[in-house]
């Protein structure tokens, strides 16, 4: 109660005295910091496929304006919802972080780029929508999952991308930062990894996201850097297992080590005796996997 006062009496203070909304939340961001949540759900939107695409809110109950993260779920682009990274988005929330999980399309609905198209709509609406649940638009960053890992990248790197914001909906796409786990940065790669195993599911994941074909070079972010295109590069963690024979780690370091000649800030954490899903159980390297993505929001923020 004594730290919720506190932060009520510093946020009326900083109002008073004209501070932005980002100026007054980026110092009080506390990853060790505990609150109670409210979890709701509201319609985000409908898809072409006539799909009510929805959202969940982890809502840390205190006065705010908390940081804002938007949660991008995994699927291999053809499977999952908003409940996905449901534990990571609780103790992220739990910190003192205004969480929005939102369903994208699937591939079965349309292919690439659909579902980023989701996720460019997803960050201009929350941005417009965070206050109402006692967020601030300013400090919005990206948690994106395997697949949702890839959107993530993608659309950090092209926010103006007039294909990815198709979407009508006022406001800008540009993000702080983007933490990932286990994200598909290199398609190509995966796909050639899913043919050697074999694993049929994930062969047929990337041939019906990729239509055409093509496109799994056009939208691949190790191919978009090795090909120099302009870009922008937000600061990005890369939290990958060591035991991942879906996203192979060797190929995961090959893009993190590519991004940071191109001139981005990343962070690659390798996680030992992990898979490629380990955040699904708890466990210490989950445990750690929770506190390492609250840590890397503190930085960008106190940044």
């Amino acid at each position: 109660m004594q730290r919720r006062s506190f932060l009520q009496t510093m946020t009326a203070l900083g109002a008073a005295a004209g501070l932005p909304i980002s100026a007054r939340a980026a110092g009080k961001y506390d990853p060790a910091a505990k609150y109670e949540l409210k979890v709701t759900e509201v319609p985000f939107r409908k898809n072409s496929a006539g799909r009510q695409l929805m959202a969940r809110i982890y809502q840390p109950q205190g006065a705010g304006p908390f940081p804002t993260l938007l949660d991008l779920h995994g699927g291999a682009w053809q499977r999952k919802d908003r409940k996905a990274e449901e534990p990571m988005d609780r103790a992220i929330a739990a910190s003192g972080v205004l969480v929005v999980a939102i369903d994208m399309t699937i591939s079965g609905e349309a292919p690439y780029p659909a579902c980023i198209q989701d996720a460019s709509y997803g960050v201009r609406w929350l941005k417009a929508h965070a206050r109402e649940w006692q967020g601030d638009p300013s400090t919005l960053g990206i948690y994106g999952s395997s697949s949702g890992g890839h959107v993530a990248e993608l659309l950090a790197m092209r926010p103006h991308d007039k294909r990815y914001n198709a979407i009508a909906f006022e406001g800008d796409t540009s993000v702080a930062y983007v933490a990932t786990r286990s994200p598909i940065s290199d398609p190509y790669a995966r796909w050639q990894q899913a043919e050697r195993k074999p694993n049929e599911n994930l062969i047929k994941a990337s041939k019906t996201y990729f239509q055409p074909w093509e496109t799994i070079h056009e939208g691949n972010p190790q191919a978009i850097l090795e090909r120099k295109e302009k870009v922008v590069l937000r600061p990005l963690l890369i939290m990958q297992g060591e035991l991942d024979d879906n996203v192979l780690p060797a190929v995961q370091e090959k893009f993190a080590k590519t991004y940071k000649a191109a001139g981005g800030d990343v962070q690659y954490e390798l996680f030992a005796a992990s898979v490629h899903e380990w955040v699904a159980e708890p466990g210490p390297q989950t445990t750690r996997a929770h506190e390492m993505v609250k840590a890397f929001i503190a930085r960008q923020l106190a940044a």
